[in-house]
């Protein structure tokens, strides 16, 4: 990655090599910064409290792409604000992923204007616009470059708006909440996010109620269920080979072709979305993509950020990932480390964490205008110091 990383994100701010101690970054930087395989800021402040990011590579081309937002929630001065989080878990290539990150909360402002407020209903239109969006980019593009026909993107969402917490999911990555449990005193994970990946049971009981007519929708193939014997998620934005039958014959690669024609789409773009109050005992939020929660339980991601500092504290959850995976593979992380891009896949994921601080003070003040900032992990960053 880091070539083309660098090519990306060298007009936003200047990498550093530093070591992976816990004081290793400054708390007050305003900008991200690049180490080998990985992208990280380690404390920064949002609308509602204090955050951390983190990126480590695997792929030959990073497929991870996320983002945070904080400031105005609409195109308009004097509408809400609040906090956007965005996890695009990309598969089959980046180019997905790196479309959600460039429209997806565009596309959120537009309707929370054209809706006069943030609600599920404007999340849900958001996505299929956005999924809308990179379909006919696909059609664009299909002469020239039909691979684009089946790459796709998981995506998480979280907004934190007017006191609500909103979740929008598709696909498999996964938001945990550290919530005080005072009686016990004691930090417990509360997930939050609703999955869809074929190797749940329910997911596969929803796919086939949605397609009756068809035995093989869900296939046990190598011991992993995949959707038509291809794919696990059963939600996504893009794979358009898989929605929309126009996508699914030459010059598309042969691997990705159904035998048969389909007349409605086999995945959905549509998210699960849960929207609840926030309360005082809401102390934190874990977004991650699932290359994390391979390897690590929604507890013990909890746990880590519960007892530790901070700053650097989404680095150290993925550390912690890569050390559960290197003991996976009886090898030591020291070692894990000297493997590069495209051959680390073979031991884990691309893995993308935001950690989110929740601050009730900040969370409950609706007219507070802190500062104003947009950062993008996989693409670039960019800071507004305005409040």
């Amino acid at each position: 990655m880091v070539t083309s990383l660098k090519k990306i994100v060298s007009p936003c701010w200047k990498p550093s090599v530093l070591d992976e101690g816990e004081n290793s970054s400054r708390g007050g930087d305003t900008s991200g910064r690049v180490d080998g395989l990985w992208w990280y800021k380690d404390l920064g402040q949002h609308v509602n409290g204090e955050f951390s990011m983190a990126v480590i590579q695997a792929n030959n081309v990073l497929e991870d792409h996320s983002q945070l937002e904080s400031g105005p929630m609409s195109s308009h001065e004097s509408g809400p604000r609040g906090t956007f989080v965005g996890i695009y878990d990309g598969h089959g290539g980046a180019e997905t992923s790196r479309f959600v990150n460039s429209h997806l909360f565009n596309n959120i402002k537009k309707f929370t204007s054209e809706n006069h407020g943030m609600s599920a209903d404007v999340i849900n239109k958001a996505f299929l616009a956005t999924e809308e969006d990179f379909l006919s980019l696909v059609k664009n593009q299909w002469l020239r470059m039909p691979q684009m026909a089946s790459v796709g993107s998981c995506c998480l969402v979280g907004i934190i708006c007017s006191g609500l917490l909103y979740i929008a999911n598709a696909g498999d990555s996964r938001v945990v909440l550290g919530r005080l449990e005072k009686a016990f005193k004691e930090v417990k994970a509360v997930q939050l996010s609703s999955e869809h990946n074929a190797s749940l049971e329910s997911v596969r009981e929803e796919l086939r109620l949605l397609h009756p007519d068809d035995p093989q929708i869900v296939v046990l193939k190598h011991t992993v269920w995949r959707v038509k014997g291809i794919i696990q998620v059963s939600r996504s934005i893009g794979d358009a080979y898989l929605k929309r039958a126009e996508f699914n014959r030459e010059p598309l690669l042969s691997k990705f072709r159904l035998p048969e024609p389909f007349d409605k789409p086999i995945l959905t773009a549509e998210p699960s979305i849960l929207v609840q109050k926030l309360c005082p005992d809401d102390q934190f939020l874990i977004f991650a993509s699932d290359g994390l929660w391979e390897h690590l339980s929604n507890q013990e991601a909890v746990d880590i950020v519960h007892n530790c500092s901070r700053n650097g504290i989404a680095r150290k959850l993925v550390k912690a990932a890569l050390c559960e995976a290197a003991k996976k593979r009886e090898m030591r992380y020291s070692d894990l480390k000297k493997i590069d891009r495209g051959v680390r896949r073979h031991f884990h994921d691309d893995i993308t964490v935001i950690v989110l601080f929740l601050d009730c003070h900040l969370i409950s003040r609706s007219s507070f205008r802190g500062p104003v900032l947009s950062i993008r992990a996989g693409g670039g960053i960019s800071a507004d110091a305005s409040t």
